[in-house]
């Protein structure tokens, strides 16, 4: 296009520029300039955006600057006009305008999750920002009201739907369309099946003004801090979703990268901070979703360039979809042992590792317990007989829709009580599933000193105190013999704990 090319001249800006950058998506062009960044709209139209005159470019332009904003303040800076001609343009110029511009501030490409994934960069903590960054604004993020369209089980599919009928006259050789034929057909029965609860969802706020579009390629790192950019302005019903639909973008980037320890820590960390479990029924049908639109993506820059690569990438995320429509059977596994045994600590590990959907009864009862009822003294507060199998039975009523929806559950919770096992062990045996239990030991004495240290440091979710586990001790039922044929113990003093429960054959491998 003659206007890009004449605007890679440094003539063209109202500052300074060394040297210009060119980088071209589907749908638009960024020219980096140094200093600025300068994204201008592609003059095309699919079904899920139209950008084919000015006048909608412009406001597509403004729309993108006030949506964004809400997740990277400071980057977008505003729209500017190009005037001139294709052939010597003028950014924020004078004259008749041939053009528009989001003009933002220019990052260093380098810290993009995506480029940092690559490279092996990518850290604990930067996920944890992620995690942490995503609940809080799903929080805060407008809830639409129960007339609006946005989330009905029919909008919903109809982009599901969209995404197939897209990739389809992109396709020309049998396996990639048996493949996308299949999830189509896989598609229709799982709305047939969630309807009701994609309804109740929407009743109860959780469809919401989001990102997107958040994979990897759109967060980077400004100032050591995660901030997500490029979100979708274009059109909202791909912006009002599921809360759940945005975190099965992350998950299936992340998996798709093979980071699938990162993908668990990400999800695990994302559902204790907002307690959406519920959300985990419809997340399958949001991965396989989230999976065809990557593929599609693909499969529209081959449509242009006829890059193999792309074709190829377009092949793995058909896969990944198709792998996503066939959960392998899960399990269910849950801890025993008595507070500061170190269970929370090697069960977050083990999820992340294993691919596990980890639920923690200290974190649960916090949801639970009002804060009036507050005390954690034995037989107080928290801890009174009540609430304790108050918190066993959700952590049952959860761990039951999670295993339906094909994730293997980890219950992090001391279970000391034979009675509280049990009622584990039954749902496992109703569902035919496997049943482990992980029987976490560690020195009296070395119990006291954790308990101690925790408390001293205020961080984490426990809030059990010496006198609680006095208590325990007292009153703790053992292990069954029948129990034992199902248990791995593990004496968390030893160096090698961890690796050692990794390699035990017992464990599932998801």
């Amino acid at each position: 296009m003659s206007l890009i090319q004449a605007l890679l001249d440094p003539a063209a800006y109202p500052h300074p520029v060394s040297n210009i950058e060119l980088i071209e998506t589907h749908i638009s062009w960024v020219l980096l300039t140094g200093r600025f960044a300068y994204k201008i709209k592609k003059n095309i139209r699919f079904d899920f955006l139209d950008f084919s005159t000015l006048k909608k470019r412009h406001f597509y332009c403004l729309e993108e600057l006030r949506f964004n904003s809400r997740f990277a303040p400071g980057l977008y800076l505003d729209v500017v006009p190009i005037t001139g001609s294709p052939q010597a343009p003028k950014v924020d110029g004078s004259g008749e305008i041939i053009e528009y511009a989001v003009r933002m501030k220019q990052f260093d490409g380098n810290q993009l999750l995506s480029h940092l994934a690559d490279q092996g960069r990518l850290s604990c903590g930067m996920i944890d920002q992620l995690a942490d960054l995503t609940a809080d604004f799903h929080h805060s993020a407008r809830a639409d009201t129960a007339n609006d369209h946005f989330g009905t089980p029919q909008e919903i599919h109809h982009w599901f739907q969209g995404n197939v009928t897209n990739i389809r006259p992109l396709v020309h050789h049998g396996k990639l369309l048996e493949q996308i034929s299949g999830l189509a057909h896989w598609g229709d029965q799982a709305l047939l099946k969630y309807a009701g609860l994609m309804e109740l969802r929407k009743k109860n706020g959780f469809i919401r003004e989001c990102h997107g579009d958040l994979h990897l390629g759109n967060i980077t790192l400004i100032n050591h801090k995660v901030t997500p950019f490029d979100g979708i302005e274009f059109n909202p019903g791909l912006h009002w979703i599921d809360v759940i639909s945005e975190i099965a973008f992350v998950v299936m980037d992340l998996q798709q990268r093979g980071l699938n320890q990162f993908a668990y820590r990400f999800l695990n960390r994302y559902l204790s901070r907002n307690g959406d479990y519920a959300g985990i029924t419809l997340l399958p049908y949001y991965l396989v979703y989230r999976a065809l639109v990557r593929c599609k993506v693909a499969l529209l820059r081959w449509q242009q360039h006829k890059k193999q690569q792309d074709l190829h990438e377009a092949e793995n995320y058909a896969g990944l979809a198709a792998k996503y429509s066939r959960p392998a059977a899960p399990r269910l596994l849950i801890t025993h042992g008595y507070s500061g045994s170190g269970k929370s600590t090697f069960s977050c590990q083990l999820a992340e590792r294993l691919g596990m959907i980890h639920l923690r009864s200290d974190v649960e009862r916090k949801r639970l317990v009002s804060a009036k009822n507050a005390g954690n003294s034995v037989n107080e507060g928290v801890y009174t007989a009540e609430n304790v199998q108050l918190v066993y039975l959700r952590l049952a009523e959860l761990a039951s829709s999670i295993l339906d929806a094909g994730f293997t559950v980890l219950i992090d919770a001391a279970f000391l009580q034979a009675s509280q096992r049990g009622l584990f062990a039954e749902l496992a045996a109703k569902k035919q599933l496997a049943f482990v239990i992980l029987d976490f030991h560690a020195p009296v004495q070395e119990l006291k000193q954790r308990i101690s240290n925790r408390q001293q440091s205020g961080n984490d979710a426990s809030e059990a105190t010496l006198a609680v586990l006095e208590h325990q001790l007292e009153t703790a039922q053992a292990l069954s013999a029948a129990e034992a044929g199902e248990t791995i113990r593990i004496d968390t003093c030893a160096e090698d704990a961890l690796a050692k429960l990794l390699e035990h054959s017992s464990l599932p491998h998801h």
